[in-house]
């Protein structure tokens, strides 16, 4: 079965994201972290979906979802999410 780890500051990032959401639409906050953590299971069971990024952090890759950035990288079995972050931030900043 596939393994799909978070980091803490991964979680820090969900945490975030939901409150800042949740302050206009808490539904809405709850179907972006389902579509997240669905995303994150698909990742696990496909680990090279997303693409990679190198340049700013070794065997980093990414997935886009709404306007949001999944930071992961490959583990035995699946992944570990390292981020969430919005898609206008500077990524070459957060490592």
């Amino acid at each position: 079965m596939p393994v799909f780890k978070r980091t803490a500051q991964a979680e820090e990032d969900l945490i975030e994201v939901w409150m800042y959401i949740a302050q206009e639409n808490v539904a809405a906050a709850e179907r972006l972290l389902d579509e997240i953590d669905a995303k994150c299971r698909l990742l696990a069971e496909h680990p090279r979906l997303g693409a990679a990024r190198p340049d700013i952090a070794p065997e980093l890759r990414y997935l886009p979802i709404s306007n949001y950035l999944l930071l992961y990288r490959e583990i035995d079995q699946g992944i570990e999410l390292v981020r969430v972050v919005h898609g206008a931030r500077r990524l070459d900043q957060l490592f």
